[in-house]
Parts: C-alpha cells; sequence; structure tokens
C-alpha cells in the first residue's frame, strides 16, 4: 500500500486531538486538524476566517430547525445564501481531505473525515470518547474553568459536532458502526491507545508501524 489514512472523531475532552498528535509522531506521518482550514483558504482564496466560523458547526438557526426535517441535507437546495455558502466551504474541505487520501499518509481529526473518505480503501476511521467526569476534569485544567463552565463547553461542542455531523453525512456523529472501532480514552490511557491504533494499522494493512518513525526520519 502507498499511503494510508487514520482519522479520529472525538468528544470534546477526550484527548483525540493530543492522541493523533502523539499517533503522528509515533508513525511519522502528519496529523491535519485545522491545518485542513488554512489549505481550504489557500485552496480556494477565501478567507480562513470563513472556514473557522463553520469549523464542525453550522451557522444560524434555521439550519438547526432543518435537521428535524431533513435528514441528509446536501438532498436539499435551499436558497438561503448563507447555507449555499456553508456548504460550499465544506465542500471545499472534503476536496482537500480527498486530495490527501489519495496522496500521503497521514491522521485527519475531525471534520467529517470518516465520511468523506467511506468510500476509501486505505482509510482506518476511530472514535475516541471518555466519561463524561473524566472529559470535565480535563478540561477544567487545560482552559482552567470551573466544572460546571466545562460541562457547558462540552455540552454545546459536542452538539455542534451532533449537528454537523447529522448535516453533511446524514447519520449520528457517535454511533459505532461508522468507524472501525471505538476507544475509551479515560480507561486505557493515551498512549494505549496509540498502541493499539499502531496495532490495528499492522493488522489491517500489513505495515510494520514499529519502524515508521525511524525511516521517516532517515
Amino acid at each position: 500500500m502507498e499511503n494510508y489514512v487514520i482519522t479520529i472523531a472525538r468528544g470534546f475532552g477526550s484527548g483525540g486531538k493530543e492522541i493523533g498528535k502523539m499517533l503522528s509522531k509515533e508513525l511519522g506521518i502528519p496529523c491535519y486538524e485545522n491545518q485542513i482550514l488554512e489549505m481550504a483558504s489557500d485552496y480556494s482564496g477565501i478567507d480562513k476566517d470563513e472556514f473557522m466560523q463553520v469549523d464542525e458547526k453550522l451557522r444560524g438557526t434555521y439550519i438547526s430547525n432543518w435537521l428535524e426535517k431533513v435528514p441528509i441535507l446536501k438532498n436539499a437546495v435551499p436558497m438561503e445564501s448563507e447555507f449555499v455558502s456553508d456548504l460550499h466551504l465544506f465542500q471545499i474541505q472534503a476536496e482537500i481531505i480527498r486530495d490527501l487520501a489519495m496522496t500521503q499518509s497521514c491522521i485527519i481529526v475531525g471534520k467529517c473525515a470518516d465520511h468523506v473518505l467511506r468510500n476509501f480503501n486505505n482509510v482506518i476511521s476511530v472514535y475516541i470518547e471518555a466519561p463524561r467526569h473524566a472529559c470535565v476534569d480535563r478540561i477544567c485544567k487545560r482552559l482552567n474553568v470551573t466544572p460546571k463552565r466545562a460541562e457547558e463547553l462540552i455540552k454545546k461542542t459536542d452538539k455542534y459536532r451532533y449537528e454537523y455531523y447529522k448535516c453533511y453525512a446524514g447519520g449520528d456523529w457517535r454511533n459505532p458502526i461508522n468507524y472501525d472501532f471505538t476507544l475509551n480514552s479515560d480507561r486505557i490511557g493515551w498512549e494505549r491507545c496509540v498502541e493499539l491504533i499502531k496495532q490495528y494499522v499492522t493488522i489491517r494493512f500489513g505495515i510494520d508501524t514499529e519502524h515508521s518513525e525511524d525511516e521517516s526520519e532517515e
């Protein structure tokens, strides 16, 4: 196999982004999250702030209301310019993600990447979550906020991600069927999450992940 991709979906506070970065170092391949927004901006000429505003969330309350009526929003043809703009921004990001999957080995965090790359044979999709108390504790320490505020941030962010995925992928972002496997980062720890994903890369693609980092540094 010339290249492979690992997509990571994650609950807010579960450590999924950090696990992606650790995995990147172990495997010697890049990890993309917000870099996708920069690449989409460079590719399209659209200001990065536009992509930041729709980063795994929807703009406009009317869009959220539509979700009850339209299971897969991409099949609808609304007239609101804001919606058309958001859909266009998503399509640009999706094009960047598909291009990465065809040209290099990498890790992609969030961005509906598991759905965008659902028809690619060189992709492993992982969902990382943790119990609420562990996510609250981590957000409190990382952002220096109260447990109450951490709880609010988790609910808000996960709601954004749920609606975003439902809008563009037409399903539930937390459905385990969307992924090769799910991991409880609190139960086994970040390091073991990394090791398990590396082992699965070997099982799935027959790649020796134990020497990937050394080879990339030669």
